[in-house]
């Protein structure tokens, strides 16, 4: 389905949604699993190196609404962002670790997972990871 439609499937649902701004994005590691895991309302949460945000690419912000893509690019659900907050790498919380929803949920897999992942995105663009990048940290809930 296109995604344009589904939010404004979503909209007609939700009469009190006033704004047309929404922001698109599929998980990167493996989006497929990462959405169903949204989907099934185990993910409210996830972690973003902030470094790698492009100079005019928007943050998330608090009440801003999200579709959630599969690794089709295809609407999968709808989130709004309740919490965001920046957090050196190495002091992410278990908390979040859990709410990220991922393998076993602890703090130990996140930060393995979480480790490669940044790893290979900073070695893609010519920089070096290091346990205290600044990473954007989202907690968000499913509304749709």
């Amino acid at each position: 389905m296109d995604v344009e439609i589904f939010w404004q499937q979503f909209k007609n649902a939700h009469p009190e949604v006033t704004t047309n701004h929404h922001d698109t994005y599929a998980f990167g590691s493996d989006a497929d699993a990462l959405a169903h895991l949204v989907k099934i309302g185990r993910k409210t949460a996830t972690t973003s190196a902030l470094e790698l945000y492009e100079a005019d690419e928007p943050l998330p912000y608090v009440g801003e609404y999200n579709v959630i893509l599969d690794g089709h690019d295809q609407p999968v659900c709808i989130t709004q962002t309740k919490v965001t907050e920046v957090v050196a790498f190495d002091q992410v919380t278990q908390e979040h670790a859990y709410h990220e929803g991922e393998n076993d949920r602890t703090l130990t897999s996140w930060r393995q997972g979480h480790r490669d992942f940044f790893t290979a995105e900073y070695q893609a663009v010519g920089r070096t990871f290091n346990e205290q990048i600044p990473c954007f940290c989202e907690v968000f809930e499913r509304v749709d």
